[in-house]
């Protein structure tokens, strides 16, 4: 009675370990496709449902398992320890090499980690079937099922993927369904035919799984370079995003999951043309807030004011604000902006510091992420924009970055209706960025906009001629019809990615 009760849980211990072992994978699949492909809107949901169906089939398929129950469990833990743990990895040097075969390659993965998960829950089932009564076995088995989904949902942002990067994090889940199997080994030693010849197999599926942890890093490092034209300079995985800074000369380029955020070629036209044109017509302005911009940036153009007072800068991750504070070249890019006495940097959702705060702000300048997923779509809604107006001083105003409205128009245009709609006036324009092209940025306020006739302050880029030039958009950038974007439904994002993958090809 004694060894049933062990060996009940163990595989009830190993149940809890293969959900979240298949869970985990699944995640780095669809995180990593997300960082290298950008499509975040469809990309989870495609895995993850992908996943679910091939553990359908991995459970209709396990009917035909119909001996050595036991053994076949180990076998398939060690397969799936195999095949889950290398296929980030494998995923990586695919897209690195040649992008084109990733998302057929992707699926594949996915399939076949799922049909083997799928097989493994009912193989334990009807292990344990001897022991327990059908109540108590559906019971116990998928309340541990359950739990471990949870666990590995909580730990895998939170922890795994931010210390251990998205290569490593598979390799460790492989690492554990070896062990699994190893430890069913010692527990069922008694039932196993061949049992010596199972725990060779165990060994050699650690020792390779330990191995390929070991030379991740190194491995990492050459994937992602071939990912980027100039040497590698710095690289960091935060809950929110993969940071990669690289170095030519003496332009240095940021890209944040994968996209390019700025170039220091031509950095300053961006964030010259992001401030500038609305502080300048601000000269009474004293309090400045700036969602975004961790790269202290836009910052750098404000403390030209000597007439502002304070910078509060509210941006989710700290660590793209501590790069930027910490790092002697960047420090050196952004003039020492975050070590201002001026500057006050918050780390936390800009969302919900709005619903918390009560201060107001003469200048805001809004620098988020193009609304390529729901999560940062949802910052750029007439719900978030009423939030934002109450923030703002009656005379005061603020600006957004708001895409291309050249390769993104409709996008562009959908963000103009979208501040009108939240009761801003606004006053739309744009600027050449070689980097990236024509860019749109949007000037919002309660009351009409006047173009200075001159900056008070020195720049590199913007004088009074070409700041009132910014303004008039030819024929193929002008107004189109669109709608504003709600919370509920969120058009904007859809509208983003499909004009940005048809500008891409």
């Amino acid at each position: 009675m004694s060894s049933l009760r062990t060996q009940r849980h163990a595989l009830l211990v190993s149940v809890f370990i293969v959900a979240s072992c298949g869970l985990a994978y699944e995640l780095v699949a669809g995180a990593l496709s997300s960082y290298l492909l950008g499509d975040s809107v469809t990309q989870f949901s495609t895995v993850i449902g992908t996943y679910l169906f091939a553990m359908g089939v991995g459970s209709w398929l396990s009917k035909y398992v119909e001996r050595n129950l036991v053994l076949r469990f180990i076998q398939l833990e060690l397969l799936v320890g195999l095949v889950g743990g290398f296929t980030p990895a494998a995923l990586f040097g695919i897209f690195a090499l040649e992008a084109a075969p990733f998302r057929v390659m992707l699926y594949c993965a996915v399939l076949a980690v799922g049909v083997l998960v799928g097989l493994e829950i009912p193989l334990v089932m009807r292990i344990l079937r001897r022991e327990l009564s059908l109540r108590d076995l559906v019971s116990q088995v998928l309340t541990v099922d359950y739990l471990g989904a949870l666990a590995v949902s909580i730990a895998f942002p939170l922890l795994l993927a931010p210390h251990l990067g998205l290569v490593r994090t598979g390799l460790l889940f492989g690492l554990l369904n070896a062990a699994v199997a190893l430890w069913a080994v010692a527990v069922f030693r008694a039932q196993l035919p061949q049992a010596r010849l199972v725990v060779v197999q165990c060994a050699v599926t650690l020792a390779v799984i330990a191995a390929g942890f070991g030379f991740a890093g190194r491995f990492t490092g050459w994937a992602e370079q071939q990912m980027y034209q100039d040497p590698i300079l710095y690289t960091r995985t935060t809950p929110y995003q993969r940071i990669v800074l690289t170095r030519w000369k003496d332009d240095l380029r940021l890209f944040l999951n994968n996209n390019l955020q700025f170039s220091s070629a031509d950095e300053y036209r961006y964030h010259e043309a992001l401030v500038h044109p609305g502080l300048a017509s601000l000269p009474w302005a004293r309090r400045v807030l700036v969602l975004g911009g961790g790269d202290g940036l836009a910052v750098r153009e404000i403390l030209k004011y000597p007439q502002i007072e304070h910078v509060t800068l509210v941006d989710l991750d700290p660590g793209m604000t501590s790069l930027f504070r910490d790092a002697p070249a960047l420090r050196a890019l952004n003039g020492n902006a975050f070590h201002s006495p001026k500057v006050q940097v918050i780390n936390t959702d800009a969302g919900r510091w709005l619903e918390d705060s009560r201060e107001r702000f003469d200048f805001v300048v809004v620098d988020f992420p193009d609304p390529s997923n729901f999560a940062v779509g949802k910052l750029y809604t007439t719900a978030f924009y009423r939030l934002l107006a109450r923030h703002v001083v009656p005379e005061g105003r603020a600006v957004i970055q708001a895409t291309s409205p050249f390769y993104a128009r409709k996008a562009y245009w959908t963000v103009v209706a979208t501040l009108e709609e939240a009761g801003f006036q606004t006053a739309p324009y744009h600027a050449l960025v070689p980097s990236f092209g024509e860019w749109g940025y949007i000037l919002a306020g309660r009351v009409p906009y006047e173009p200075p006739a001159t900056l008070p302050v020195p720049t590199r880029f913007l004088d009074g001629g070409t700041l009132a030039a910014m303004f008039n958009f030819s024929r193929d950038m002008d107004r189109v019809a669109a709608e504003p974007n709600h919370l509920n439904s969120q058009n904007l994002v859809r509208t983003f990615e499909d004009e940005w993958r048809h500008a891409i090809r």
